[in-house]
């Protein structure tokens, strides 16, 4: 085991040691502390700063002789051949002068004449008096402005030239020519000041070309002269000596900075040091420092108590290199006071030896701790009083062998040292310190150390520190030292304490390592004192306490609107105290300051909170309102904010959380208080019968919601004191009554304010998608949007509540969708409904006018009908549903529908508890068609409407004029909502242009919700009172409290209403069509081709049948031109308007308009009785399905260039219907036999597929085509047709899929429904229709029992609720 190692164990020891018997000095074996006063400290001060003053370099002075002027032979240069280089390249930017170049140059001219140019050739009195002439000339206005204008050289140069000639021409006589090379001597002078210029500012770099110019120009000048610098070229070339002259010492305090510095320090007058110097003036001399150092070496080498000792270090080896060094040091030392005072070095033999090599000496000198002074006072003549310019022998100073007289340990043997030089040095430090922070005069900005000290009091530190050989470590330690005595005093800041640290932590730069405490901490500190080490355990340990006192007082101010930061207090205390190697730690101090830390943030916020609540909330309960407790909160909130924020990045100091100390401590608080005051509140409010206004529960609400969030984030395991969505749940459906009530007014006005035009900028402009729906639309929907919004932006937290909330908006927004459909229609209808100008003619005819008119019309068989003259605002209405339609479904999806839905049924009571009561009941009515109605017209047709209506003969419903037709089918639903059993009444109108409608009919129906308990739909056939009968087709299910239930409600009302108006639309067309897609038509087309031959047969009923030539295939399709030309008119005025998916829907209803015109003229309809429709012959046939597929091709409207189709899409064109029709082509003219056991063949497969069915016990197949009537029309037995639910209609994509499946269902599952109309118009067929009818009666019965089983087998296992409502 090494020495050093054995050594270092007993380090804390002899630590600890020196902490408890204080400070340890010099004397490391004395155990007691020396006292200093300030008279001996300014002594000792004063000593040091005064033999600096003795050993400064000597002030020497040059004195030039001049000498005899030589014989001048030469002959001087032309000017113009000089500046031949300058004036070919006049306009080049690299030879003029750069911008600012002559405020330079002025600078550079005052400093030659005033004597500053380092040059000696400047120095010159004649060159002076020179350039003092082209001064003078150059500072004029008027020149000064042209140079810095144009910057040219060739100008400057020529103008020192004039202006040299004319100064040396001064005093020559007329044949002295020697003048003249003194003119191109000084030029050169100046355009070397040029380039020196140009040299120093870095402007050489940017203009090479100039550079080089000037250098030749210089070249060329001194061609016939010697260097500006010889001894023979100064004053004016005449040559001459100089003589060295040692200024001597004046010994007064005026030219001497320290010492006039260590007055200031003591607050003593110049007079007082005066006095004191020139007493001790014999004794204070250079040879008394030079006997300290050596009785200093003495004492080095017998190992005394007047120097460090080996005990004083740790370790052997530092002991070692610190003596190598001070050894080296204390030579060097002694030499430079020889070299400053020679008298020294003569009074001693060997002056004659070589000097005391150091370079040759095997010491290391790279240790900055001990600085070499030699080098040190080479490099900064003014930093120091040491200057070596001659060999001196130093060995007769080697004092090894001698032995000073013994003297006691409390005798000053030295003159400049005093006893203990920490204690005078530490003294000194700090009346320093004291001075400079009392002067801030004395401290200029760029001092070369700190702020804290200015430039002389570190220069006298230094000297003190060399003179009484305080190491580095030491003097760190000592600042340090003073530092934190200050600091704990408040006399100097925290800054400042930081920079001191960083400071002393900071590399030092190689040019002045040895002039600065800069790095000094950075020290190896095995190779520090022990003493020092205790000293710096010790003021780490004081600053410690100190930092922890100030953060502690900091800390408390932290919840103030404006605290004093803890950054630098934290920085200083881990960065500088708590990471310092030798800080001895302890982690039990910082726990229990933690704790108090924690403890008084507690305290200190619940002062806080018990302010805000004084200042918030009046004393009086009675005056207590929701506002008190926003604010509060408010405050509180913004106070837990304003700390997260605070102290996001550093969210914990010393284990202690500041926000976690507040909220822990006010949000509870706040919490208990905000419950009792809002209940307290809504108490008074109740016994005085008010209201708290509702935006005050939301404000409320949400200042509540934050604090609870800020509680959750910051104590997660600490639940909230109480259910705020419980207390203020009433203020959210208060405010959804009040919406409620409210919505049908927003409509009213919102219909009432618009115009229904579209919204384009120019009314010729053609409107966009975009802009072809009115604003009412627009205006609803925002305020759905911004009604949901406002609950959304609450941000409810409990997810049942807010979903029922959101089912409650749903039926708001239902409610409003239904009063705006409503208002539309309304409107759209007396637009529709509105009278032709001929119609409102006729108004003014008499009766018996009208009459006539009739008869007329009848006799020439006068087709009346042209085009329909729509209006713009009716087309905009349907855009706006088409609208409303899109944007519910948006509403729908932000909404978020399903999640909604899925909430509340998790939340639902089990199947076995819920309440199977329904309330309310919607029963879904389509008017299907009716049959043989009564003729009221007098061309022996009707124009038949129905009107619902109930027993107190209130309109229900009204359906579209079906015009010229005694078989009508409306296909028209409606809904109606009803609490109990409800009497409809179906009344059948006939619709006249004159006088009052004539009644066709009436049945009625009693709709009990009773009969429809398994939610199937049923059809009725409902004999009319006078003659035919009509088809009711009647579904029921339960108004259910569910959000899908109000949204698909919605927008079954939106679908409905735009089938509607789409119906009233094409209503406007259908009769143009079932004129150009007659019989009578087919019958003008064939009568047009009939030959006379043909004629006169029927004269003669013996000859054969009448030849007819069958029409051509552009005659056919000529005889549409009409009904081309009127879609054409009319689609043009529609696409002015309407957009592309209403315009899309319009051509689709015309296209089934079509398709039932002609299936229409091809079959009757279906029923169990024969047909009076004669069946067409094969030429009619072949007409029709030519017509069929010319109608096909116009709507799908392909281009012929481009083969796309801009019509409507092909599946649609190619509905189950069309199929059908195309069908009818194989069967039509099959034999009766043939018809009926196809018929058969195909009832007989449809039952085994559902006899199938049913042994599986599934859903039973679905009857596209109605039932025949009889008995099942008289029972209503349940349809097997597919229910229509409100459930289906839950959003855009959901109809989709409704209607795909309906398609898919209608083509994969064929009948023979087509079949059953052909046999219509076969008498022979009677029996079997009415057969037929019955077996599909018995089929019907059978599935709706299938189906009621199965209901009830799903009931029992708890999964039929699904279609009871949920409340």
């Amino acid at each position: 085991m090494s020495t050093a190692s054995t050594r270092s164990r007993g380090v804390n020891r002899r630590i600890n040691s020196l902490q408890s018997n204080g400070t340890r000095s010099r004397g490391s074996s004395r155990a007691r502390k020396h006292t200093v006063t300030q008279e001996d400290a300014y002594t000792y001060a004063l000593r040091v700063a005064y033999l600096a003053y003795l050993l400064q370099p000597k002030v020497r002075r040059m004195q030039h002789v001049p000498a005899p002027p030589p014989l001048i032979q030469r002959s001087s240069v032309s000017i113009n051949d000089l500046m031949k280089d300058f004036s070919l390249l006049k306009d080049s930017k690299s030879t003029r002068f750069p911008h600012g170049f002559m405020s330079e140059l002025e600078k550079r001219l005052t400093s030659v004449l005033m004597g500053k140019e380092r040059k000696p050739e400047y120095n010159d009195p004649i060159v002076k008096r020179t350039f003092a002439a082209f001064l003078n000339a150059f500072t004029e206005q008027s020149f000064r402005k042209r140079m810095e204008k144009d910057r040219r050289v060739e100008d400057l140069v020529l103008i020192f030239f004039s202006n040299a000639t004319k100064e040396l021409q001064k005093g020559k006589s007329p044949g002295d020519d020697a003048w003249k090379l003194m003119v191109d001597r000084h030029l050169a002078l100046f355009v070397r000041l040029i380039s020196l210029v140009l040299k120093d500012h870095d402007w050489v770099r940017d203009r090479p070309d100039l550079t080089s110019r000037l250098s030749t120009l210089e070249t060329k000048l001194l061609a016939h002269d010697q260097d500006l610098a010889a001894v023979t070229s100064r004053n004016g070339g005449a040559g001459g000596s100089t003589v060295e002259v040692i200024v001597p010492l004046s010994y007064e305090v005026k030219d001497m900075p320290l010492v006039q510095h260590v007055a200031r320090i003591f607050g003593l007058t110049n007079g007082q040091v005066q006095s004191d110097i020139n007493r001790y003036k014999p004794v204070w001399t250079e040879k008394a420092a030079l006997q300290d150092l050596k009785a200093y070496q003495v004492y080095l080498n017998l190992d005394s108590r007047k120097t460090l000792r080996n005990d004083d270090f740790d370790l052997d080896e530092s002991y070692e290199t610190w003596k190598k060094a001070e050894i080296h040091e204390l030579s060097q030392m002694m030499l430079a006071i020889v070299q400053a005072n020679l008298e020294l070095a003569k009074s001693t033999p060997g002056m004659n030896r070589p000097l005391f090599n150091r370079s040759s000496s095997n010491f290391d000198t790279s240790d900055p701790v001990y600085p070499d002074p030699a080098k040190r006072t080479n490099e900064s003549p003014n930093a120091s009083s040491y200057v070596i310019d001659q060999p001196v022998d130093m060995r007769s100073l080697n004092s090894s062998n001698e032995t000073p007289e013994t003297e006691s340990e409390d005798d000053e043997v030295f003159t400049y040292i005093p006893s203990d030089t920490r204690v005078y040095y530490r003294f000194i430090l700090a009346q320093m310190l004291i001075h400079d922070l009392a002067d801030p005069s004395a401290r200029p900005s760029g001092a070369a150390d700190l702020d804290l000290l200015s430039k002389q009091s570190m220069e006298l530190l230094n000297e003190i520190s060399l003179r009484w050989r305080v190491p580095q470590p030491s003097r760190t330690v000592l600042f340090l030292d003073v530092l934190q005595e200050k600091f704990v005093d408040q006399d100097i800041s925290l800054e400042t304490l930081d920079a001191a640290f960083n400071f002393l932590k900071e590399p030092p730069q190689d040019a002045q390592r040895n002039q600065t405490l800069q790095g000094s901490l950075l020290v190896d500190r095995a190779k520090w004192t022990l003493t020092d080490i205790a000293t710096l355990q010790q003021l780490l340990l004081a600053l410690h306490d100190s930092l922890l006192r100030e953060l502690y007082i900091t800390m408390q101010n932290c919840y103030e609107s404006k605290p004093p930061t803890v950054g630098p207090i934290m920085y200083v205390l881990e960065n500088h105290v708590q990471h310092d190697p030798n800080f001895p730690k302890n982690p039990e101090e910082i726990i229990v300051f933690s704790g108090q830390l924690y403890s008084g943030l507690q305290q200190k916020a619940h002062e806080m909170y018990r302010a805000y609540l004084e200042t918030e909330v009046p004393a009086d309960q009675s005056s207590w309102e929701f506002f008190h407790v926003i604010e509060l909160g408010k405050a509180v909130f913004a106070l837990a904010q304003r700390i997260q924020k605070r102290y996001r990045k550093n969210p914990e100091i010393l284990r202690v959380s500041p926000l976690a100390a507040l909220v822990e401590t006010i949000l509870p608080l706040f919490a208990e208080d905000a419950r009792d005051i809002v209940a307290r509140i809504l108490q008074l409010a109740k016994e005085k019968q008010e209201e708290v206004p509702i935006e005050d529960g939301f404000l409320l609400y949400g200042e509540l919601t934050e604090i609870r969030r800020i509680h959750g984030d910051v104590l997660p395991k600490i639940p909230f004191a109480f259910h705020i969505e419980g207390l203020l749940e009433d203020f959210v459906w208060r405010w959804i009554r009040t919406t409620e009530s409210a919505i049908p007014d927003w409509v009213d006005q919102a219909v009432k304010q618009d115009r229904f035009v579209v919204r384009t900028e120019h009314k010729d402009q053609i409107p966009t998608e975009d802009e072809r729906h009115s604003v009412s639309v627009i205006d609803i929907f925002s305020s759905f949007k911004q009604t949901i919004d406002r609950i959304v932006q609450l941000n409810w937290d409990d997810d049942l509540q807010y979903a029922k909330f959101m089912t409650s908006l749903a039926r708001v927004v239902g409610i409003g969708i239904a009063r705006y459909c409503e208002v539309l229609e309304q409107k759209f209808s007396r637009e529709m409904d509105r009278l032709t100008p001929e119609q409102e003619a006729a108004m003014n005819q008499s009766k018996q006018e009208k009459w006539i008119q009739v008869a007329k019309d009848a006799w020439n068989n006068k087709d009346k009908i042209e085009p329909f003259q729509f209006f713009p605002e009716s087309f905009v209405k349907l855009n706006n549903v088409d609208y409303a339609t899109l944007q519910l479904d948006k509403l729908e999806h932000e909404v978020n529908v399903d999640a909604c839905a899925a909430v509340i049924q998790s939340h639902a009571l089990p199947v076995t508890q819920r309440q199977k009561k329904i309330n309310n009941y919607v029963f879904t009515i389509k008017i299907v068609e009716a049959e043989d109605l009564k003729a009221c017209d007098i061309n022996g047709f009707s124009d038949p409407y129905v009107v619902l209506g109930d027993e107190y003969q209130k309109r229900l419903a009204k359906t579209r004029i079906i015009y010229r037709n005694l078989n009508p089918r409306w296909d028209e639903t409606v809904d109606i909502t009803t609490q109990g059993p409800l009497n409809i009444i179906a009344t059948v109108w006939d619709w006249d242009t004159l006088g009052d409608h004539d009644c066709v009919g009436r049945a009625s129906l009693k709709l009990d919700p009773s009969h429809f308990s398994d939610f199937l739909p049923r059809e009725y056939w409902l004999d009319l009172d006078s003659q035919g009968r009509i088809l009711l087709r009647v579904s029921m299910e339960g108004e259910r409290d569910d959000i899908q239930f109000y949204f698909g409600k919605a927008f079954r009302t939106l679908k409905r209403t735009e089938r509607d108006m789409t119906r009233r639309i094409t209503d406007k067309l259908s009769a143009y069509i079932s004129l150009c897609l007659s019989r009578r038509a087919l019958k003008s087309l064939l009568s047009n081709r009939t030959t006379i031959s043909s004629v006169s047969s029927y004269f003669n009923r013996n000859r054969s049948a009448p030849s007819v030539q069958p029409p051509s295939a552009a005659e056919i399709t000529n005889a549409l031109n009409r009904l081309f030309a009127y879609f054409d008119d009319n689609f043009a005025i529609m696409k002015q308007t309407l957009t592309d998916a209403a315009m899309l829907m319009v051509m689709t209803r015309l296209w089934k308009e079509v398709l039932a015109t002609i299936e229409a003229l091809l079959v009757p309809p279906l029923s169990d009785k024969p047909s009076q429709q004669r069946q067409l012959n094969q030429q009619e046939l072949d007409i029709v399905f030519k017509w069929l597929q010319d109608l096909y091709d116009f709507f799908h409207a392909v281009d012929e260039e481009t083969g796309e189709a801009n019509g409507v899409p092909l599946d649609i064109l190619r509905s189950p219907k069309y199929f059908d029709i195309t069908t009818l082509n194989f069967f039509y003219f099959e034999t009766t036999e043939s018809l009926i056991r196809t018929s058969e063949r195909m009832a007989s497969a449809t039952a085994s597929r559902h006899q199938t069915q049913r042994n599986r016990l599934s859903a039973p197949a679905t009857f596209s085509g109605p039932s025949f009537g009889g008995a099942a029309g008289l029972v209503g037995l349940p349809s097997t047709r597919r229910s229509k639910s409100i459930m289906h209609s839950q959003n855009l994509g959901t109809m989709r899929k409704a209607k795909e499946e309906k398609r898919k269902e209608a083509q994969a599952d064929p009948n023979d429904d087509m079949i059953l109309r052909i046999l219509r118009m076969r008498p022979e067929a009677e029996r079997y229709l009415r057969d037929r009818s019955r077996q599909k009666e018995r089929l019907a019965a059978a599935a709706a029992a299938d189906m009621i089983v199965k209901q009830s087998l799903i009931a029992g296992g708890g999964r039929m609720m699904g279609n009871l409502p949920r409340r």
